[in-house]
């Protein structure tokens, strides 16, 4: 036997179906006009053949694999040591010890500097810098000292969000637990730390998802990644379709990243009682 509805429930289910019904018939009409007048432009057709010519987008998309795999290899060496580095500064830049204000100080200061430079910048300086004071030539090593480049970027930016999600927690979290005979280290791993990751899990998916595409800036050491083989191809081709396809893949990567975030900053609305999206 089923249990009536509620007169709140049911005013829930009527406002998600006119809102499923108005974003729906809104997106139809948006894409139906995009469908409709951007071939009317005098020069859609040029666009088309430099930008979207099928032949050349499949044949790149199945020769895109291999490189774009690269990318991804990258990425999933870089994200583990990002968290671990990022979190080590978040540390660094909450300890209370006077003993310890220099490293304090150490963490702030790169923070702000490996913050306030461009990405590219960091790749080429470390990239090439780094195998030129080795005398080293070896592509590969130029893939490591790019990795480098990227992890000590971004463990910086990573480093901010863990620092706030720490200070998000309120102060008579740390006092209770001391209060309860824990020390600094313990209040830290047991109490704080947790409460501090749960909040901060989506702002960590966007700089991951941040992360899968600046993958790409790699291709400037040398190494064939997808966009260095996209560049190879649009030469090859005199066709601008090889980016298209590069941006596909990455899309394939990126789009399911961004979902999870959204949904993990959904379900923690509806955990601290904040009114979802619809």
């Amino acid at each position: 036997m089923t249990t009536p509805l509620t007169r709140r429930q049911r005013y829930e289910q009527r406002t998600k179906r006119r809102s499923f019904a108005i974003a729906a018939a809104s997106t139809i009409v948006v894409l139906a006009a995009v469908v409709v007048l951007l071939p009317m432009t005098s020069g859609w057709q040029k666009v088309r053949h430099s930008f979207f010519d099928g032949s050349i987008l499949r044949f790149s998309l199945g020769h895109m694999l291999g490189p774009f795999w690269y990318d991804v290899q990258i990425f999933l060496w870089c994200a583990p040591c990002i968290l671990l580095g990022g979190l080590s500064l978040a540390f660094a830049r909450n300890v209370r010890s006077p003993a310890l204000f220099p490293l304090r100080l150490f963490s702030t200061i790169y923070t702000d500097v490996f913050r306030g430079v461009p990405m590219v910048l960091w790749i080429t300086l470390i990239g090439f810098g780094v195998p030129g004071l080795l005398q080293s030539r070896n592509l590969g090593r130029a893939v490591i000292w790019g990795s480098v480049a990227l992890i000590a970027a971004y463990s910086a930016y990573v480093g901010e969000v863990f620092r706030a999600g720490i200070e998000s927690v309120h102060e008579s979290q740390r006092a209770a637990a001391r209060s309860l005979g824990m020390t600094s280290t313990q209040t830290m791993r047991h109490v704080i730390l947790p409460q501090a990751i749960r909040r901060v899990v989506p702002p960590l998916m966007n700089d991951l998802v941040s992360l899968q595409k600046d993958v790409a800036l790699i291709s400037i050491l040398g190494p064939v990644e997808v966009l260095r083989q996209a560049g190879i191809d649009k030469a090859k081709f005199f066709n601008f379709t090889p980016y298209v396809a590069a941006a596909v893949l990455f899309l394939c990567v990126s789009v399911p990243l961004t979902r999870t975030t959204d949904h993990l900053l959904q379900r923690e609305r509806r955990r601290t009682g904040a009114t979802a999206v619809r």
